[in-house]
C-alpha cells in the first residue's frame, strides 16, 4: 500500500484506524486528496477505515474503456481479495452509494452490513441528480449549479442574504476536484453512474441495511431514499439536517451511524 494491484485494476487505497474494517465508497470524482474526507470523520476511531480511488479517478488506474457499475462493484470485491477480508461492512456515499447496491447484489456474501447515503436506485424509484448534464459548464457556473442542487438551502434569497458565505462555498467547490485532472476517467465514471438501476432488484439485499440522507438533498432526494426503504425489506431510513453534504452538516449523523454499525456487525 498505498498502491495496489487486484486481479482487475491497480487502486489507490488508504486504510486508518482500528477496529472490524469498514469499506468506505466515495462519490463522484472522489479523490483522497480532497480534504476534508472520510478519513477526517469519527470512523476511524471506531473501525479499520478502508478508503480508495476508484477506477478513473484520483491516484488509481483509469482504463480507456467503457466504466459499468458492474465494473465498480467487482473492483471493491477485488480489493477486498487483495486485503484478504472476506467480509465487511460497506458504507457508499452517493454515487458510493450505487457501487454499495451493485456490490451486495453481485457479492452477498461480502457484505456484513451497509450504509447507503444520499443515494438512489435508479429506475422506477428515481435517478439521482443527471451531474453528467453539468459537465460542459465553465467551473465556476459548473460549481454553481452544483451547490444549488446538492443544498436546497440555496435559494436565490438566501444567496442575496449571504452572499459572503456564498462565494466561499463557490471556492472550495472549485478548488476541491482534482478529478480535473483526468476529465475522461471523471466522465467515464459519470456515464457509468448515467445507466445505473438496480430498483427491480432491491428485494434480494438481506443484509442489514441503514438509509441515512439529508431533507434538503436535491442530488438524491428523500423521495428516492424512501423509495429504497421500500424495497429493501427490514432496512431503516433517518433523515438528517442538511443536503447532499449532512455528514458534514449534522452533528448527530456520524454518532447515529456508527452505533447503527457497531450493532449491525454485532448481529
Amino acid at each position: 500500500m498505498p498502491m495496489i494491484s487486484t486481479a482487475r485494476i491497480d487502486l489507490y487505497v488508504e486504510q486508518q484506524g482500528r477496529g472490524d474494517p469498514l469499506l468506505f465508497i466515495s462519490g463522484s470524482g472522489g479523490d483522497l486528496r480532497n480534504k476534508p474526507n472520510q478519513f477526517d470523520s469519527p470512523l476511524t476511531g471506531y473501525f479499520n477505515l478502508i478508503g480508495y480511488d476508484q477506477r478513473g479517478l484520483g491516484r488509481s488506474a483509469k482504463p480507456e474503456v467503457e466504466y459499468t457499475m458492474a465494473d465498480y462493484a467487482d473492483d471493491a470485491a477485488a480489493l477486498l481479495d487483495s486485503l484478504e477480508i472476506d467480509a465487511v461492512a460497506v458504507m457508499g456515499v452517493s454515487f458510493g452509494g450505487m457501487v454499495a447496491q451493485e456490490f451486495a447484489l453481485r457479492h452477498p456474501q461480502r457484505v456484513k452490513a451497509m450504509v447507503l447515503a444520499c443515494t438512489s436506485s435508479g429506475g422506477a424509484g428515481g435517478a439521482s441528480y443527471p451531474l453528467h448534464e453539468l459537465q460542459h459548464l465553465e467551473p465556476r457556473e459548473r460549481a454553481v449549479a452544483h451547490l444549488r442542487v446538492a443544498d436546497l438551502m440555496h435559494t436565490e434569497s438566501w444567496i442575496r442574504e449571504n452572499p459572503e458565505k456564498w462565494e466561499k462555498r463557490i471556492t472550495m467547490s472549485m478548488t476541491a476536484r482534482p478529478d480535473s485532472q483526468a476529465p475522461a476517467g471523471a466522465q467515464r465514471q459519470l456515464e457509468a453512474r448515467r445507466h445505473h438501476d438496480t430498483f427491480d432488484r432491491l428485494g434480494q439485499i438481506k443484509m442489514p441495511v441503514l438509509l441515512a440522507g439529508g431533507r434538503r438533498d436535491g442530488i438524491a432526494p428523500v423521495e428516492n431514499m424512501q423509495a429504497l426503504h421500500g424495497q429493501i425489506s427490514g432496512s431503516t431510513l433517518r433523515l438528517f439536517d442538511g443536503g447532499h453534504m449532512f455528514l458534514l452538516q449534522d452533528k448527530h449523523a456520524y454518532p447515529e451511524i456508527i452505533q447503527w454499525l457497531r450493532l449491525a456487525c454485532q448481529v
